[in-house]
């Protein structure tokens, strides 16, 4: 004879694995919290010019028609 199939709902399956495996469920929980606020720093840095650093380990030579003129840090 086969076995019935239990029929669980996703509620049902995430209560049974919180009690059995609880340190599993919360480190899943907090990598996911991680990973989505890495997301959005990074989404934020190239925004927000990120890139564009005043002091840069090699020399960067642009023209004056170059669209990036505009945005470069001046020292004041």
């Amino acid at each position: 004879m086969a076995a019935t199939a239990s029929r669980r709902t996703l509620g049902q399956l995430l209560r049974q694995g919180y009690h059995e495996i609880p340190e599993i469920f919360a480190s899943t929980g907090i990598a996911l919290v991680g990973i989505a606020m890495a997301t959005v720093g990074c989404y934020n840095y190239m925004k927000n010019d990120g890139d564009n650093r005043r002091y840069k380990m090699t020399y960067v030579v642009m023209r004056p028609d170059d669209p990036r003129v505009k945005s470069i840090k001046k020292d004041d």
